[in-house]
Order: C-alpha cells, then structure tokens, then sequence
C-alpha cells in the first residue's frame, strides 16, 4: 500500500516537529525551506570564533519541551544537555538600582523589600497566581485544539473567565501585589514575548515569569540552535527529506483540495496533505489564490519586531551576566511608541545576552559575543521607518569592537517572509487567542494545514511543538487514522 504523502513548507521548529511526527506514522514527507538550513527564526551565525543565536536565547517551559519531545518519541534529555541559568535575569533600572531574579526565596526576599517593604507577601500571592493561570491555561487553552465554537464557548470554560483574568490588564493586576512602579515593570516586562504591551496583555500571562521562576530559565550548551539540530536529527531518524534552498512560489489548489507547490525554480511537488510553516499571514498573500483572506488578515494587530545587534568584542564584559535587562522608567511610554507609533522608543529598554557566561566556546577566549536586543514597532505601510537615530552600548565598547552585525525590522521581513517584519507573528490580544486565533486548518482547502506562530496556540519555540502536535492531530483524525 503506497504511504499516504505531505509536504511541509518550511523547516521552523514547528515544520520539523510536524514532519517528524506524520513521518513516525509511516507518511512519506518533504521539508522544502526556503533558507539554506533549518530552523526559521531560531537562527544562528558564526563569525571570527563567536557564535550568536538570532532567534530565541531564553530556553523556557521546560515541561512542554519534555512533553513535546517525548511525544516523538525520544527523551528531551537524551538530546540536549541543559544548563540551568540561575539568576535568570539581571534587571537594571534608571537610578542604578538593580533587582537580581532568582529561584533563591532568600535573596527574592531581601531584595523586594529593600525597594518596597512588604512587597514579598505580595511576590508570593503574585507566584500563587501565576501558578493557577499557568496550569489552567496550558490544560484548558494551550494544549487545546478549539476545531468548533462550541468547544471554545462552552459553560465548562465560564469559570476561566475569572480563574485566568482575560479580561483585567497585565499591569492594572499589579496594583494587587506592589505599589512600587519596578516591581510592576520587572513582572510585566516578559509580555513582549507575545508581541504585547503589558498594558494590554490580560493578566493570565502573570504564568511567563511563573514558569521562568517556577520551572527555571535554561541553556542548552551549544546555544539554542541546538534545539534546531535535535529536531532535525529525530526528523532523520523518522526518514523525513529535507529539501534546502528551495523557495515555494505558490501552493497548488485545485476545487477544494491543495494538490501540491511550485518552487521558485519551477519544480513541481505533489503530496495528499500540504502543511504550511511559512507564516501564516505570508502564505495567505503570496502563496493562495486571492479571495479576501489575506487583506482580513492583514488588518489583526500584528506583534512588535526587534532591532538586534550582534557585538564580536576582543575583551570579556564579566559585568554582565547571561541575561541583563535594562528597563526604562518611562515604562508606560516605551510600549506606547512601541505598539501604538510604530517607532523607536525616545529612551528605550535594552536586553543584553552574553552566552559565553554559560558556554566559553561561544567566543574566543579572552574576548566575548554580546547580542542587544531592542524591541521595537513592527514595519508600517511603508516599511521605512528610519531607525538610524538608535545609540546603544557599553561605555568602551566601540574601543573593543571587532565586528557589528544588525537586524532591523526589514532583516526579519526579507530572511523570513515575516509580514511587516513582525518577529513573533500575530499578537496575542484577547481577540486573537483561542479559538479566535487563526485555525490549523484551511477552511475551504480541506487538506492544507498551519502550524507556527500566527496559528493557535500561538508564538514561541515550546509553542510552536504545540501547534505542529495539535496540527498534526487534526490531519490523523482527518484521514481517520490512529494517532
């Protein structure tokens, strides 16, 4: 009996995770990727003996990434050798003032009340907090496929309304735990991750820096490409073929069914099932027939993008730790022009990661690889903000530098057909999660799939496990198979 066939357009984590999984179920499956190698957004690059991870530098959700790798069928330890990182994270302040997050109750302790007395008892209900929204999210919302309205709009889901606070601000809750605007900030600030303003963010994501306290921030040695090389290596062992250097110019329909792609070169690929990885509001634009999807979605509220730089320097900065964050006071008006102007903050927050704090052989020795990031506003209409006016750096550091390489918005948009250059897909506003969030199935081309960021449950590279596991589902019962 001939294998049932699917290709999946794009090798990101989530295209990888899915082709593995269809493959382990005796599916004959491509991988076509644009790129010369995989990996999407989580990307790296290697120059004069430093290396510098493009994409995600925070390894965290530990527990979705055991999960997700055991349901491939191999142990996630068996493939990565994870370091914890503890501290997490070094915030620093505009007065000077600094706040080391830590598993450590003691140092947590002595620290919040030294910037507000009391502010402990207040940590600790926050933590209480997070651990419920954490858990009834991942159970009720994450780790769900809402194919229908009534499974989303149910009474059994009434009591998350108040269980998970959708509808009360991220940082309006905080006035429940702290008084004190930087306690405020440094349990907000991870709201970016979803492309959000933490004064727009429900208060269910209290669970981001939960889980970052509770379950840990980690490092995989090698850097977090290493994510990418295990997924592929379970790809090869499932006998998935990856295709590399090979741009789909457009998905091939025919009535209601996807009947293959067409390469920019001009091949053609025939497959049962196609499984886009692309970005979602990409494919719908440049890769299907027009019929008004692509313009609906071009007007949902896209995430923020990020300004990168990548700093080879001849001298080590042991000042900085793994992950130091640099918050702005005007804390308020940062995600104002971030989200609502487009532009570039007047004084902006700046996160810096030093990864040979956790593994030498990122940098040559004696010297060190400095990744700065600065979230910014995604591309407009035009695309051509001017983003020129940015100073960022450590007082000697133009002294020392070797090399500057920088991704702006535009870098994003061009390397990865990231509509409006928009590094984590379609934000995660109330009106665009759960089952209001783009679906995992086409609705008239019945055999064509999404898996990725701009598609439920959402952005991130544990999430995106999720979303090629739940498409993945969806395909099987599909074709009335055993999952």
């Amino acid at each position: 009996m001939t294998p049932l066939s699917a290709i999946v357009i794009g090798a990101g984590i989530g295209g990888i995770a899915a082709a593995t999984h269809l493959a382990r179920r005796g599916w004959q499956v491509t991988v076509v990727e644009k790129n010369f190698r995989p990996g999407g957004r989580c990307d790296y690059f290697a120059r004069d003996g430093h290396r510098f991870d493009t994409g995600p530098t925070l390894f965290i959700m530990p527990h979705v990434f055991e999960a997700e790798f055991a349901a491939l069928g191999t142990p996630l330890r068996e493939m990565l050798a994870l370091q914890r990182v503890d501290p997490s994270y070094r915030l620093v302040f505009d007065d000077g003032s600094q706040l080391v997050l830590t598993s450590d109750m003691t140092s947590t302790c002595e620290q919040l009340e030294s910037i507000e007395p009391g502010s402990f008892q207040g940590y600790l209900r926050y933590m209480e907090e997070g651990h419920r929204h954490y858990h009834l999210a991942m159970a009720r919302l994450v780790n769900k496929d809402f194919r229908t309205a009534p499974e989303f709009f149910n009474l059994s889901n009434v009591p998350l309304l108040f269980r998970l606070k959708p509808l009360v601000g991220h940082y309006r809750n905080m006035a429940a735990y702290f008084t004190e605007p930087r306690l405020k900030a440094a349990f907000t600030f991870q709201d970016v991750y979803m492309g959000l303003s933490p004064f727009e963010a429900p208060a269910t994501f209290s669970m981001m820096p939960y889980t970052e306290l509770a379950h840990g921030v980690w490092y995989p040695r090698g850097g977090m490409y290493q994510i990418v090389e295990a997924l592929v290596e379970l790809a090869y062992r499932a006998g998935v073929e990856f295709v590399f250097d090979a741009e789909v110019a457009r998905i091939e329909v025919h009535g209601t069914c996807a009947r293959g792609v067409t390469l920019a070169d001009g091949r053609r690929l025939e497959a049962d099932t196609i499984v886009a990885n692309a970005d979602l509001p990409y494919v719908y634009r440049h890769l299907l027939p027009a019929d008004g999807a692509a313009e609906r979605l071009a007007r949902k509220r896209y995430s923020c993008s990020t300004i990168s730089f990548f700093w080879g320097v001849d001298r080590p900065y042991q000042e900085l730790g793994p992950h130091t964050l640099f918050l702005a006071d005007d804390y308020r008006e940062n995600f104002t022009s971030i989200i609502r102007d487009l532009a570039l903050p007047d004084n902006p927050s700046l996160y810096v990661h030093v990864p040979a704090r956790l593994d030498a052989s990122m940098a040559p020795p004696g010297e060190d690889t400095l990744t700065a990031i600065v979230p910014v506003g995604h591309l407009d209409e035009t695309g051509e903000q001017d983003w020129s006016e940015i100073r960022l750096g450590i007082t000697d550091l133009e002294a020392h530098l070797k090399f500057e390489v920088c991704y702006l918005p535009l870098s994003w948009q061009k390397r990865y057909n990231l509509m409006k250059g928009s590094t984590h897909g379609l934000c995660h506003t109330l009106t665009q999660l759960g089952y209001f969030r783009p679906h995992n199935r086409h609705a008239y081309y019945r055999n064509l799939y999404f898996v990725g960021a701009s598609t439920h449950p959402g952005t991130g590279a544990p999430t995106a496990l999720i979303s090629a596991r739940l498409a993945v589902e969806r395909i099987l019962d599909d074709r009335g198979q055993s999952r």
